[in-house]
């Protein structure tokens, strides 16, 4: 017996006990969420326990408590190329417990023998807790009082920085982002409804994420998740924010590209957010039936990627290969708008008077996003040396950036501002100048700039990011709103072919 378990040990079979291997959640009876220690020891049993996991810490949050990166693979993590690479992350709000807690029990899930043939095909990386500090105080922001969900364009947050640098060095095929939404607010009450789906799941949304990985996340990804939810009667939808019907419009959650969704989706992956329902007091209430809930979709996940991954692989090998190419001139789209197509929506609800789930027909749903500004992209951009602020964010996403030794082939362009106007973005309202695009006068000192091309996998972020008049670039943020001068020139250089 003795010999079958060192044998076990050394070819990475599981620990005999790997089977009752339980989370911290588990443990206390589903009576409180785990605490930053109990789910750092968590994690290193679950480490020594398995051939199939190894745990790092990726990083550190703002007050010094590790990032914890717990990697599943049947191999070494992310050197089978036939296999594809899934990244799931939790609590980037520290206040939703649950997708923690339902990352702990997927865990514990995949540490059981009957589990191990997802990864003949996946290598999963699993952040159960991005924001342990918020954790800590049950509070949304993080140690430096940042959203980081709203953190992913500027990464200007540890936490955030953690994420991406483990993107950029496996780049994912699938990665979901896992929330949890609050239905119980006073505007909804006097409606007189609220949403009462366990899960809500959401997809890309930002026009310029290609199309064919948007057409495999509605047509075919969305309907097995409902099947595969309905089967373990876990109420779920598409994730639908807005509203209350007929005082404000519904949508399918926002096109930017600074949360967890989508700043992944702009680099062409499968790329999901995934809402389960808040507890009335954020913390206890239900909390084992949310933690489930949470835990079912990110298995679902799993099980979809295992089915399709010759698929996903290949679409997102190919609409990734269109991105590096860079094609100069290809349009761009850096302003949106959410808008109707003449469908209505059938959405489920909770009525308040009567106390059971009914469906309600919502006339102003807007679940079509169109451009209302284009521009053509360029072959990069060259960044004055002197803007320390934005060389600082070029290394946070650690961009390719090239010498720049100019030719006959190239033009240079600058933008005039003339002003600064205002425009509504999803009912906040940030900058809009109204610029003029010239050939820059002659005497450029090229040693003067950086010059990053768009012929890279970031490149359509790169061209949201630092255009003008982009509603979703670095201008709209205060660390950068020195950019924008009216009267002046932006001094951020366009590089075009002739």
């Amino acid at each position: 017996m003795n010999r079958l378990i060192i044998f076990c040990f050394l070819v990475g079979c599981y620990s005999v006990s790997a089977q009752d291997f339980q989370t911290p959640l588990q443990k206390n009876g589903f009576t409180r969420p785990s605490s930053y220690e109990e789910l750092s020891e968590f994690v290193r049993q679950a480490d020594a326990g398995s051939g199939l996991l190894t745990v790092e810490a990726a990083g550190n949050s703002v007050r010094g408590r590790n990032i914890y990166a717990m990697k599943f693979s049947s191999s070494v993590f992310g050197v089978d190329r036939s296999k594809i690479r899934v990244f799931l992350f939790a609590q980037q709000h520290g206040n939703e417990h649950s997708g923690k807690e339902g990352a702990l029990l997927l865990a514990a899930e995949l540490l059981k023998p009957e589990n191990r043939y997802l990864f003949d095909r996946i290598d999963l990386l699993l952040v159960p807790q991005v924001n342990p500090d918020g954790s800590e105080e049950s509070q949304r922001r993080n140690g430096n009082e940042a959203d980081l969900n709203r953190n992913h364009l500027i990464l200007t947050e540890p936490e955030t920085i953690t994420l991406h640098r483990l993107f950029d060095q496996y780049h994912f095929d699938v990665t979901m982002d896992v929330h949890e939404y609050y239905p119980y607010g006073e505007t909804w009450k006097e409606y007189g409804y609220r949403n009462n789906s366990d899960e809500l799941l959401g997809t890309a949304t930002n026009i310029n994420v290609s199309e064919k990985l948007r057409r495999l996340s509605n047509e075919s990804f969305l309907p097995f998740m409902k099947e595969f939810f309905s089967g373990r009667n876990v109420s779920n939808f598409i994730y639908s924010p807005g509203g209350p019907p007929e005082i404000d419009y519904i949508r399918h959650s926002t096109f930017d590209i600074n949360d967890g969704r989508q700043s992944f989706a702009i680099l062409n992956t499968l790329s999901f957010i995934q809402e389960g329902i808040n507890g009335r007091d954020l913390f206890t209430d239900n909390i084992r039936r949310r933690a489930e809930g949470q835990m079912t979709g990110m298995r679902g996940l799993l099980e979809y990627s295992y089915d399709n991954y010759r698929k996903i692989k290949k679409t997102v090998a190919a609409e990734r290969k269109k991105l590096i190419r860079g094609v100069a001139g290809k349009t761009v789209s850096i302003q949106n708008e959410h808008v109707r197509d003449g469908r209505t929506l059938p959405l489920p609800l909770w009525s308040y008077s009567t106390g059971t789930d009914t469906v309600v027909n919502v006339i102003d749903y807007r679940p079509v996003v169109r451009s209302l500004y284009d521009v053509r992209k360029p072959c990069g951009y060259m960044i004055p040396a002197e803007l320390v602020d934005v060389t600082a964010w070029i290394a946070r996403h650690a961009l390719v950036t090239e010498n720049f030794a100019g030719g006959d082939r190239y033009r240079i362009e600058q933008y005039d501002v003339s002003s600064i106007d205002s425009t509504d973005f999803e009912g906040d309202m940030i900058v809009n100048p109204e610029v003029t695009l010239r050939e820059h006068d002659a005497g450029i000192k090229y040693s003067d700039y950086i010059y990053v091309p768009t012929s890279q996998l970031k490149g359509n972020m790169i061209v949201i990011a630092l255009e003008p008049k982009s509603m979703l670039g670095l201008v709209t943020y205060p660390g950068f709103a020195n950019l924008l001068r009216a009267n002046d020139k932006f001094p951020i250089l366009r590089v075009t072919r002739k």
